[in-house]
């Protein structure tokens, strides 16, 4: 570390804290808002799983706040409502990624700061600059990794959440820098999580703790409590005991330079499984589609990924909706069967679709040595190559370096638009989602962030109290 501008975490939280709205340039503050569109619509789909009723129930009317719980009639408090959407956000596998350490940010942060803005009757250009800080900070922290906290299986996501979140949290809040240290060092210093939670609750409750570790860590900062001065460099720290002593401190040195909200970018999924099988996905999506492929013709097919996504994709035969969002064979199988399928695939009872079985048994993964070339996996880190063999002895070959709503090919606006809908329409109906979108698109305003999750309020019926389930 450079000792002239101080540690890690203080030089996180000074920049942090002396970011302004007129330092976001204007094309970073709308992928900020888009990011925030994106979770909000993923979470109300997520919000009837039963990750989330478990989350929602442990939470509890006694602990009573200001802040939404989505699903849930009154108020909570802000860790209450951080842990409860996140849990949401992340819970069917459809929110957003970002390679600067293999992380969902978006999914810890947003719940985190928008529980903590209706604390503070914060505006939403408050949130947005709220929301740049917390992403900045914590992609700079998953870039400095150089990607060997993944690789030897931390889930970054619960592991960095915390960051985000307590950055972000700390904004609203309007800590100084002292205080935001303290909060990023308590956050750094309990950070966990290991990845054999792919494929369980475990995954969305543990992006639900991530986002309550960064409320409850501003919130404990803020009341005096102090972290661990060098939490990153200590001999017991971060770096030492977590990534192997590998910290590349440049990722920092780029904060509000060069932003990581565009690049490496934000990846938005398309469909709602592991971003892992979205390439190979995309790939066959293709080859379906230009030679008119219907999934009887297909004999076999064979996905070369890399090391990495053969590890996150472990369920061949998976035996539940948690399992098949961590199954190559499921994604592609489904996507022979129907090119543009998307929330209902994952509906109970899918999986004993014999028909789908059979598709399932036909699909294979292998990492050949093409990936282990230099450069490769950070050209294409869930890349993939994709062999057809038909059953009329035709073989048909294609290649995607990344998926279909990657930070290189993102999703336009009317298809972001589309996804909120499709995820919040089922929830709180047509109408209320329309308008809520209309809300989000006007986020970066005067307007307080309380507007916004009013919006997001299922209708009630007449004479119906909302209660929480």
């Amino acid at each position: 570390m450079d000792r002239k501008t101080g540690t890690a975490s203080m030089r996180l939280a000074r920049w942090a804290c002396r970011l302004t709205d007129s330092d976001v340039p204007p094309a970073v503050r709308r992928r900020a808002v888009s990011c925030v569109q994106d979770t909000l619509g993923v979470a109300l789909a997520g919000s009837t799983s039963g990750p989330a009723r478990a989350a929602r129930t442990l939470c509890g009317h006694a602990d009573h706040g200001p802040a939404t719980v989505l699903g849930a009639a009154g108020g909570y408090s802000p860790r209450a409502a951080a842990f409860a959407n996140a849990t949401a956000a992340h819970a069917l596998d459809f929110d957003d990624n970002c390679y600067a350490g293999f992380v969902h940010g978006s999914a810890i942060i947003v719940p985190a700061l928008l529980a903590c803005a209706q604390a503070a009757c914060a505006t939403g250009s408050r949130a947005v600059t709220a929301y740049v800080a917390g992403a900045e900070c914590e992609y700079a922290v998953g870039a400095a990794t150089r990607g060997r906290l993944y690789e030897r299986g931390w889930w970054t996501t619960g592991v960095l959440g915390p960051i985000g979140a307590a950055i972000a949290a700390a904004r609203i809040a309007g800590l100084g820098v002292a205080r935001t240290h303290h909060a990023l060092a308590l956050a750094v210093a309990m950070a966990s999580g290991t990845k054999s939670c792919f494929g369980s609750d475990t995954k969305p409750l543990m992006a639900g703790r991530a986002a309550e570790a960064g409320v409850l860590c501003a919130l404990l900062a803020a009341a005096g409590a102090s972290g661990p001065r060098r939490p990153f460099e200590d001999p017991h720290g971060f770096v030492a005991c977590l990534n192997e002593g590998i910290f590349d401190d440049e990722a920092l040195s780029r904060l509000g330079t060069r932003w990581y909200l565009e690049q490496p970018g934000v990846d938005t999924k398309r469909i709602p499984v592991c971003l892992s099988s979205h390439a190979a996905v995309d790939a066959v999506r293709e080859l379906a589609a230009r030679h008119r492929l219907r999934a009887g013709e297909v004999a076999r097919v064979i996905c070369d990924v890399p090391p990495i996504v053969v590890s996150n994709l472990r369920h061949a035969r998976p035996r539940s909706p948690a399992e098949a969002r961590f199954s190559m064979q499921f994604a592609v199988a489904m996507t022979l069967r129907d090119p543009d399928w998307g929330l209902e695939a994952l509906e109970p009872g899918r999986l004993a679709d014999p028909g789908l079985g059979t598709l399932m048994q036909r699909v294979s993964m292998v990492s050949g040595p093409a990936w282990r070339e230099p450069g490769r996996a950070a050209a294409a880190p869930e890349g993939a190559s994709v062999r057809l063999e038909l059953r009329d002895g035709r073989v048909l070959s294609a290649y995607r370096a990344k998926a279909i709503g990657s930070a290189d090919t993102p999703l336009d606006d009317a298809q972001m638009d589309r996804k909120f809908l499709e995820c919040a329409g089922p929830v709180i109906g047509a109408a209320r989602a329309a308008a809520a979108l209309g809300t989000i698109h006007e986020l970066d305003s005067a307007r307080p962030v309380q507007a916004l999750l009013d919006a997001l309020a299922p209708a009630a019926s007449p004479g119906a109290p909302r209660t929480a389930t």
